[in-house]
């Protein structure tokens, strides 16, 4: 039986340090290089990242192929080429169509290509096309990094629709039957579970979780879901990293404006929602928090900033998206 293998580092368990060396001991050349662009991507070098996938974009190995397809598309998002991110997209909707077609394709790969497809989609909260239902037999047919990676993307959809209990709950659930940690999924579900208690308001928890993918993510440098997530988690990097990790920190926030700016790119045309490209990041986490009735003392306490901050940041928002009232930010916010 052909073995199908899709983003081979995301499905790789390793102890948190190890994760370049993790990549050079794959044996399979081809693995180890989509591997590599993995590890580029993750620790927040999408040019390098682009440049590996593209040789793999006509690969005839399916799996390759699709792996080498969605971190082209993020990586030329965060480097803003969006028409070669859009190829990316696109390709990923031919390659699954086709599969989905070829009633003798076996059904592991059908589903890792459906995996492939709406991750491609919910990240960029674009709608789907069909309604996103994950059963435990479908998910069992997922390798485990891949399966984790997939309950993110189902308790990111949940977030999506507002339904922020059974995001956490995915991530809980999902969390506590991890036999082996696979830490690039592990750090984007504790990231579902953190904007997700946010949503519900319960801040300690959200930043336990925060620094769970921390912890796992700062031994190796993979700070790129940091950025791709600052706009969701509503101020809480500044709350909890700014302090004690101030360079660490200015990268993430450079991560997150040039992968935002790109992500709008394809996002804003494409849903009709025009979130805001004018604000600084700390205005952008001051207007998430109002646009959910945050009280400014309560911004001011959960960010750890003065009341008058929160003030002149929040006049500043209302400037520059041209409104006068908070009611009217949810128009300019992420959902």
């Amino acid at each position: 039986m052909e073995s199908y293998i899709l983003l081979p580092l995301l499905n790789s368990s390793f102890a948190p340090g190890h994760c370049y060396e993790t990549v050079l001991e794959m044996k399979d050349p081809r693995q180890r290089e989509i591997a590599m662009a993995e590890y580029h991507y993750f620790s927040g070098h999408a040019e390098e990242a682009a440049e590996e996938t593209e040789p793999y974009l006509a690969s005839e190995d399916t799996s390759l192929r699709l792996s080498a397809c969605l971190l082209y598309a993020y990586a030329n998002l965060a480097t803003d080429h969006i028409r070669l991110a859009r190829h990316g997209l696109t390709e990923i909707e031919r390659i699954v169509a086709g599969i989905n077609a070829d009633e003798s394709v076996p059904q592991e790969l059908k589903e890792m290509a459906d995996f492939i497809a709406k991750a491609a989609v919910v990240m960029l909260h674009l709608p789907l096309k069909d309604e996103f239902a994950a059963d435990s037999a479908n998910l069992m047919l997922l390798p485990p990094g891949l399966r984790y990676f997939s309950c993110y993307v189902l308790a990111h959809y949940a977030y999506l629709e507002g339904d922020y209990g059974r995001s956490v709950g995915v991530v809980e659930t999902s969390l506590a039957f991890q036999q082996q940690v696979y830490p690039i999924s592990t750090i984007y579900l504790h990231l579902a579970a953190s904007m997700s208690y946010m949503g519900l308001r319960e801040t300690e928890k959200a930043k336990k979780h925060l620094l769970a993918a921390w912890e796992l993510a700062r031994p190796d440098g993979l700070i790129e879901a940091f950025g791709e997530h600052h706009g969701l988690l509503g101020g809480l990097l500044e709350a909890t990293l700014k302090k004690d990790w101030p360079e660490d920190f200015k990268r993430i926030i450079g991560i997150t404006y040039t992968f935002s700016n790109g992500w709008r790119k394809v996002h804003n045309p494409d849903t009709g929602h025009d979130v805001a490209d004018n604000l600084t990041t700390t205005e952008f986490a001051v207007a998430m928090l109002a646009s959910r009735e945050w009280t400014y003392q309560e911004i001011s306490s959960h960010m750890g900033i003065s009341l008058n901050t929160v003030k002149s940041h929040m006049k500043s928002v209302l400037s520059k998206l041209g409104i006068s009232k908070k009611s009217e930010l949810h128009k300019y916010m992420l959902r």
